[in-house]
């Protein structure tokens, strides 16, 4: 089934204020981070409040997730054998960053399956999100993709990516005249988008650092949706509302959509005359319109959203 990934609400997990905060907001996924926002004296902490606060609950209507650190680091199994054993019951997906190689995912799927079989939880439901960051990693995307079922989403990190390849000009913020950032990325976001749909993944965009620009997140989040992408992080509560509006389909167009299917499905059968081009008012649709309608009604479902149409079938 499809979760809304809209909005991606990064919370420290050494802030057990913020972890209860995050319960309130209307972020699609909750992802408490063990990695890069707690430092390393703090992780064991970390681990501890996110059980305490995935034991509690309070995060219904979200996807729980759990950053751990990458295995490159000497905590990464500590925090998946922590986390896990104390609140596997109720967490969704673990996030695993800077994936290099399919054997990481491999390695991160295997301990999984231990974890579940020793404490009776059930095998193979807990996901995995690979996060993007090094060149190498995108160099092995479609292997990352097809290494385990397990494997929900593909990443883009970008202020470590940017940092892999040497990207100068965009870490210190410079531009060169006539030179769009969004230019620097397309390639990077349209690889991660091409893998997700080629082995039925979700693509979803990293951070906006400038918590305060909201305008310049939506034209960022803006850019990514406008390619295909699901979702995007956000660092700050005001985030939240911005993404889940970008990456929404108009209320329109998910009415519309939503026709298109109704009106093909009659179409297409022996009452409808079993067409397979026909005029839906001025629109001739098709199996490709078909095809474009099932993406958009596919987000408004999961993001909730009701139609407020309803396809008539001609009188006879």
């Amino acid at each position: 089934m499809l979760r809304s990934r809209r909005s991606n609400l990064a919370v420290p997990g050494s802030s057990p204020k913020m972890l209860d905060k995050a319960k309130g907001l209307p972020a699609d996924q909750v992802f408490m981070d063990i990695e890069d926002a707690v430092a390393p004296l703090a992780k064991p902490d970390a681990r501890k409040n996110i059980v305490a606060a995935l034991n509690e609950g309070g995060y219904e209507g979200k996807v729980r997730v759990v950053r751990v650190n990458d295995w490159t680091t000497q905590w990464t199994y500590a925090d998946v054998v922590e986390v896990v054993e104390g609140a596997g019951a109720n967490l969704d997906c673990i996030m695993l960053p800077k994936v290099q190689t399919a054997d990481q995912v491999v390695a991160l799927d295997l301990l999984l399956t231990q974890i579940e079989k020793s404490n009776g939880l059930e095998v193979g439901r807990i996901g995995i999100e690979a996060q993007i960051e090094n060149a190498l990693g995108l160099i092995n995307i479609d292997a990352i993709a097809q290494a385990s079922p397990r494997v929900e989403t593909l990443i883009f990190g970008p202020a470590d990516f940017m940092a892999s390849i040497n990207m100068k000009s965009l870490v210190v913020g410079e531009q060169p005249p006539g030179y769009d950032v969004g230019d620097a990325y397309h390639y990077i976001l349209m690889r991660i988008l091409m893998a997700a749909r080629a082995y039925d993944k979700q693509a979803i965009d990293g951070p906006y650092l400038a918590i305060k620009d909201l305008d310049g997140y939506k034209r960022v989040a803006g850019r990514s949706a406008a390619l295909g992408f699901d979702g995007k992080w956000v660092l700050h509560p005001d985030q939240v509302a911005a993404a889940n509006e970008v990456f929404s389909p108009r209320q329109e167009d998910y009415d519309h959509a939503e026709l298109i299917l109704d009106a093909y499905d009659y179409y297409t059968s022996a009452a409808g005359g079993a067409k397979g081009a026909v005029m839906l008012g001025d629109e001739m649709i098709d199996e490709a319109s078909r095809k474009m309608a099932l993406v958009i009604s596919a987000k408004g479902r999961a993001a909730g959203m009701a139609r407020t149409t309803t396809f008539e079938p001609p009188s006879a």
